[in-house]
């Protein structure tokens, strides 16, 4: 698989990632099963699909825990992303980034994945009580400690409070803006998908110019844009969807022009290429540094996710995919 680099440190992985939260988080609990999950980072790795990525909040702690079963064996073919700075409460999730706590849940997110270094170190959500500062602070001792080698920052995101006439991202380029003078942003990490593309105005922009890796969350629209889910057909009650304006029955069936148009660049390229591959090839076209981390918890999801390093997209193609309608329903 192409490598692409991550960042002020350098670091080489994978063009397409692996986020690891469904196999212990926000999706449908009925369907989680750790064996599956555990073929599937396996198969991930043995295809070069090497960054993974997960939270300590994912669970909580359970999918650190099923990743550190394969790291064990396989340290050296991974990549290993996870996040700090939100703990989960009963119905709720606050943020906590004091300099202690974050310390002490790097040591236990070390223990909980079995390793002794965390490649890349993200910051989920600033604390609104702590100076962002203090917090990159305390992660950048972890890097001289070398218990992390790279640190990242999540975006802040869509919900959250945003002034009149701001940018989407304008709150997360202020909190680099601020960290940067800290310590070294290597990578941030922020939705980026066919349906969800406003990180491309300028974040991405600001990510290319200082030469930070950027990671495509939701690449695949929270698996609307691989085109398998039917309008209608509901979601548990545990799972996000159920609750995000965008998976409606009604919104569903006013995007699905945005899946047939993936269809038919897909048809185009033959050989069995598939709506989620060209989603994913657009992502990867948006800038050499961009890595889109697709959520997946089975092995036949991996393999065709992986696949789309492969995919070139032509310029009609691009021109085709940048033409297709915007999505309907916003969390805004």
């Amino acid at each position: 698989m192409e490598r692409r680099t991550i960042g002020a440190a350098a670091l080489a992985v994978g063009a397409v990632g692996l986020g690891c939260m469904p196999m212990s988080w926000a999706y449908s609990t009925s369907r989680q099963r750790g064996d599956e999950s555990l073929r599937a980072v396996h198969r991930a790795l043995d295809l070069g699909s090497c960054l993974l990525d997960t939270a300590d909040m994912y669970g909580p702690f359970t999918n650190e825990l099923l990743l550190g079963r394969v790291l064990r064996e396989r340290r050296p073919d991974a990549f290993v992303s996870t996040k700090v700075g939100l703990l989960v409460g009963d119905q709720h999730v606050v943020a906590n980034g004091r300099p202690g706590y974050v310390k002490r849940a790097c040591d236990a997110s070390l223990r909980r994945l079995q390793t002794d270094v965390i490649d890349l170190y993200q910051l989920h959500r600033a604390d609104p009580e702590v100076p962002v500062e203090e917090t990159w602070g305390a992660m950048a001792e972890l890097v001289r400690a070398g218990k992390v080698r790279a640190l990242g920052l999540c975006a802040v995101g869509a919900r959250s409070s945003r002034r009149a006439g701001a940018r989407l991202h304008d709150a997360t380029i202020r909190q680099l803006e601020r960290v940067q003078q800290v310590f070294p942003v290597s990578a941030v990490q922020a939705e980026l998908s066919v349906w969800s593309p406003q990180a491309l105005e300028a974040l991405l922009p600001w990510c290319a110019a200082r030469g930070v890796g950027f990671l495509a969350a939701m690449p695949l629209g929270n698996g609307f844009l691989t085109g398998t889910l039917t309008p209608g057909e509901g979601f548990e009650p545990d799972d996000l969807r159920a609750r995000h304006p965008r998976f409606t029955a009604e919104m569903m069936a006013a995007n699905q022009p945005i899946v047939a148009g993936l269809r038919r660049v897909a048809a185009r390229h033959g050989g069995g290429v598939t709506p989620a591959q060209v989603a994913l090839a657009w992502v990867l076209a948006q800038g050499g540094q961009v890595i889109p981390v697709p959520g997946a918890k089975r092995e036949r999801w991996v393999t065709e996710n992986a696949a789309a390093a492969a995919l070139r997209l032509t310029p009609e193609d691009l021109t085709e995919v940048a033409a297709l309608p915007g999505a309907v329903g916003s969390w805004d």
